[in-house]
């Protein structure tokens, strides 16, 4: 139990630490305009750990000029407090702000039952603005308690045109010498990733082992009372080794010697829910062909390789490919379309985009396409893919390289991986 006195002392720590963003460079962030603040329906932003979820939702509320009142309850202070104080809470928060219309749940699924609160929150009129890192407590108890009041934005870390402005890199000058720095800030964006904080962080390493170790052993381990810690944390590094690759259950749960496919599934579902890892279907108009041969990808590429005991190297083809799966996955949430990857006996396609059943891009990612083999192989994937679902429009991305060509009576669009995602608008 925490008294009021005490919840006063950590809530005012708390308004100084938010009030102090205001004074640092942040990042204006296409998922901010998403972050409807005259909406009834709670504003629920979901993504990975440090990712950036509480400074949008710091700048939505901000610049929107609404009196808000603040809290993180990832604060340790506020480790032990249950739901039947969260009405203490709300009482020392109006001693704090003064009077408010708008409140700001950081990381609120560390309060089990939270969602009682928010639900009453909401019949009395506040808005509520939430943010988390796992997508089934948060979404998952919302559309089980809210009944639809509320409004999911997922949240990823920064695009590279995000990246290019927190380095002042400009973006769009067509010189030489602006070309070169975006080359050259994209090599270190593919090496380093796209985590705010990495910005001004020289140890990338230990920054990044403490994040994945904070969201194994506290976001999942605790939280969903993991049995075989070890083996689990064993299976999360390895997918995280391989990635992007295909999940079959039955060869995990062989490999760590669980007790059942079941177990393994799980373990995976709880990585994704934490948004360490992103999942994405096969092609198929067959719904059961969908829902099975699922591929799994790092969230962003730093989490690839900045672990003990990784052994990734450089890897490039595999980080390129992840760069531009994590930019099309936060376009298409956007904008409301689908990402597939497509896979048949006689090839493969990387990435189909879908607008409801309609294939309306098919892409590949290749690093290097200098080997007439190489470039062979990912042409004919593309065509696979146009013979397949009718889509025209298709897409080579490179490291370097730009063309168009034609094969088939089909226009191949060839394009660096950097220039295609400035366009992307994101």
């Amino acid at each position: 139990m925490i008294d009021k006195r005490t919840l006063e002392f950590i809530l005012t720590d708390q308004r100084k630490e938010i009030e102090r963003r205001s004074e640092e460079m942040l990042c204006s962030r296409k998922e901010e305009s998403l972050v409807d603040l005259n909406s009834a329906q709670a504003q629920v932003v979901i993504g990975l750990r440090r990712c950036g979820k509480s400074t949008l939702c710091y700048q939505a509320l901000h610049n929107s000029d609404v009196k808000f009142a603040y809290v993180d309850f990832d604060d340790e202070r506020l480790a032990k407090l249950q739901s039947d104080q969260l009405n203490d809470v709300l009482e020392v928060l109006y001693k704090v702000y003064g009077d408010f219309n708008y409140l700001f749940l950081d990381e609120i699924q560390n309060v089990d039952g939270w969602h009682l609160f928010v639900n009453r929150m909401l019949r009395n009129k506040m808005h509520i603005v939430v943010s988390g890192s796992n997508a089934k407590l948060l979404s998952g108890e919302l559309a089980t308690h809210l009944t639809g009041r509320n409004k999911e934005i997922d949240l990823f870390p920064f695009s590279f045109k995000e990246f290019c402005v927190m380095k002042g890199v400009d973006i769009t000058t067509k010189t030489t010498k602006a070309e070169a720095f975006r080359r050259a800030a994209f090599d270190e964006y593919m090496r380093q990733g796209g985590f705010p904080e990495l910005l001004s962080i020289d140890d990338d390493k230990s920054y990044v082992k403490n994040l994945i170790d904070n969201i194994l052993k506290r976001d999942i381990e605790q939280r969903y009372k993991i049995s075989y810690k070890a083996a689990f944390e064993n299976m999360a590094h390895h997918l995280l080794n391989n990635a992007p690759t295909i999940v079959v259950s039955n060869s995990l749960a062989k490999t760590f010697h669980f007790k059942s496919d079941h177990t393994a599934k799980n373990y995976v579902d709880y990585l994704k829910q934490a948004f360490l890892l992103i999942g994405v279907r096969k092609y198929s108009q067959k719904s059961r062909v969908r829902l099975s041969h699922e591929k799994v990808y790092a969230a962003d590429v730093a989490i690839m390789n900045y672990r003990d005991n990784a052994f990734a190297g450089e890897n490039l083809g595999h980080r390129l490919e992840t760069i531009v799966l994590n930019h099309l996955f936060r376009k298409c949430k956007i904008e409301g379309l689908d990402v597939y990857y497509l896979n048949e006996s006689n090839g493969e396609c990387d990435f189909v985009v879908c607008h409801g059943n309609t294939v309306v891009q098919a892409i590949q990612v290749s690093y290097d396409i200098s080997a007439p083999k190489t470039k062979t192989r990912e042409i004919n994937g593309l065509l696979l893919a146009a013979r397949l679902t009718g889509c025209n429009d298709l897409l080579l991305l490179t490291d370097h390289e730009s063309a168009v060509v034609n094969h088939s009576n089909h226009t191949i669009k060839i394009q660096p991986v950097y220039e295609w995602c400035l366009e992307q608008g994101i």
